[in-house]
Parts: C-alpha cells; structure tokens; sequence
C-alpha cells in the first residue's frame, strides 16, 4: 500500500493560499467560511499538519475525515477541533449530494503569546480528541458558537488597538467554555452510544485476562485500552467520568482486582504468583491495591473463604 505523504503548512498565509482564498486579514488569526474554501488536487491523497489551532464548526460535508482505519461522515451540525502537529486526512465524497457550510477558525500559537489562554489552551481536552469524537450540536448551541465567532471576526476586521488582542482571546475563551459545556451534554444526551463503548470496554479487559495477556504484556494500560476501542484516552477518560464516576485507571484497577479475588478463592497459588500472574512487577504494589480496593490484605481476604 502506497504511504501517505505529510504535508505541513506553517503559516495562516500559506494555508489562504493551498486553500485558495486571499491573503488573511491578520497574519495570526482568521475566520473562514466553507464554502469559500477551494479543494486542492491532492486533498485526498496527502496528510496535513498544522502548525496552529483549527476549530471548526461544519454542517452538510461533502467530504470524510479519516481517522486510523475508519470513516467518519458529518450530516449534522459537528465541531471539532485540531491543535498544532495533529496529522489528519479528508477525502471528497462524491456521491454527496448537500453542499459544505460553516466556519473554520485558525489560530497560531504566537497570537496566545502571553497571555493566559497560552498555557490554558491545553487544558482543554477536546483538542486531543479524534475525529470520531466530534461535538454534535444543537441548532441552538451552532447558532451561540456562530455568534461568538462573528464577533471574533468583526474585531479583527476593525482597525486592531491596544484593546483588540484581549478582546479576541476573551472571545476564544468563551467559545471553548461553551465547547466544554456543549461537550457535558453530550455525554448525557448521547447515552446509548457511551454505554456502547463501556460495554466494548469491558469485553476487552475480559479478552485480555482471558488470554492471559497480562502474563507477558503486564497490566492493561489507558493507552492500551483506548487503542482498542479506537478512541483517544482524554475521551475514554472523561466519558468514563461522567458514565461511572471512575477514571480509565481505577476501572482497569476494579477489574483487576475481581479477577484477584477469583484466583485467591479458587486456587492455591501464592500472593506473589498472583500478583506477577496479573501483570505486577511486584507483589507489594499487588497487596497495596488490593487493600486500597477491599480493605483487606490478599491472606485475609482468601481466609474469609476457608
């Protein structure tokens, strides 16, 4: 199979130009409409990167994002977000028949240059979030993110002041507390879908024991699990969160320490067979999370049984 070239665009300026719109208002910031937008020769051919921020809001796609080996349409309202250095892929759709609107909000890194939202930016997990985990909004909620949007474009469009740079990143920062609520929400609202994932989460921590796995490739890990599921672990993580109160870990953790208590009650392997069985490099660090768990040691608890 032929590999993908990876092709980096640095600059917003560069980007206006692949993407054949005039050159940028403001060199570090910029709002653009889809369906301005031209589509380059190689679109579908290349990977891109980008050197700065990409949040879009999308409706009526007539292309897919590839993200590892899956497609992924948007027939709705969807935003989604890229930081610096992510490498993705979009293929034309042709058989799509809706015409592409909404808009795309690119921000280089050096327009956050001290301020807060620099360090803060990061701390928003959505920006490390795949393409298949995409915020699907509401008319209403796309029509507050739209809003602020605009008024993010009128003010650079204004004659930039000493009062222009703080106008804009409060804009940025409500646009992504409002992507942080938006995001909550679908949690709740997107129930069936999230159980679907728990559910796969449990099927392949049980694969996982039952194939012995952990023999050899030691304790299931977040990255391990996510990868599986073919989600990204800051996902895993906080739908988790928000469906069981738990983090990825202490879930892994709660499995282990089920199938801890069914070897201790059903077989006469030691406390350290079983801990280097399950994964453990050390039998202590076994027995300091079984007690953490049940509030008894490993003996006791088999004790309990005899």
């Amino acid at each position: 199979m032929e590999k993908k070239v990876t092709q980096r665009i640095k600059s917003i300026t560069e980007f206006h130009r692949v993407r054949g719109l005039p050159k940028p208002e403001h060199p570090l910031i910029s709002l653009i409409d889809f369906s301005k937008m031209k589509r380059p020769a190689n679109i579908g051919e290349t990977n891109w990167m980008l050197d700065f921020y990409q949040i879009s809001i999308k409706r009526g796609m007539d292309f897919k994002m590839k993200y590892g080996q899956q497609d992924y349409d948007f027939d709705e309202g969807v935003m989604f977000f890229l930081a610096p250095n992510q490498v993705f892929r979009i293929e034309h759709d042709p058989k799509a028949t809706t015409k592409q609107s909404g808009y795309m909000l690119l921000i280089h890194p050096d327009f956050l240059w001290n301020t807060t939202l620099a360090k803060t930016i990061t701390q928003y997990e959505f920006f490390d979030y795949s393409v298949n985990e995409a915020l699907f909004l509401s008319e209403k909620e796309e029509a507050t993110l739209n809003t602020i949007m605009s008024n993010i474009q009128q003010e650079y469009h204004a004659n930039i002041d000493k009062f222009s740079q703080s106008i804009i990143i409060s804009n940025i920062e409500t646009l992504l507390n409002y992507s942080e609520r938006f995001y909550e929400r679908q949690f709740i609202t997107r129930k069936i879908t999230n159980h679907k994932i728990l559910d796969r989460f449990e099927e392949v921590l049980k694969d996982y024991f039952q194939k012995n796995s952990y023999t050899t490739q030691g304790l299931p890990t977040v990255n391990f699990i996510a990868s599986e599921l073919n989600i990204s672990p800051n996902y895993l993580s906080r739908l988790l969160k928000n469906l069981t109160g738990q983090s990825t870990q202490q879930f892994i953790h709660d499995k282990l320490i089920e199938k801890a208590k069914e070897k201790l009650s059903t077989t006469d392997l030691s406390v350290s067979e079983i801990a280097y069985e399950l994964g453990f490099e050390h039998p202590q660090s076994f027995t300091k999370l079984f007690k953490a768990k049940t509030k008894l040691s490993p003996l006791i608890f088999r004790q309990t049984f005899n």
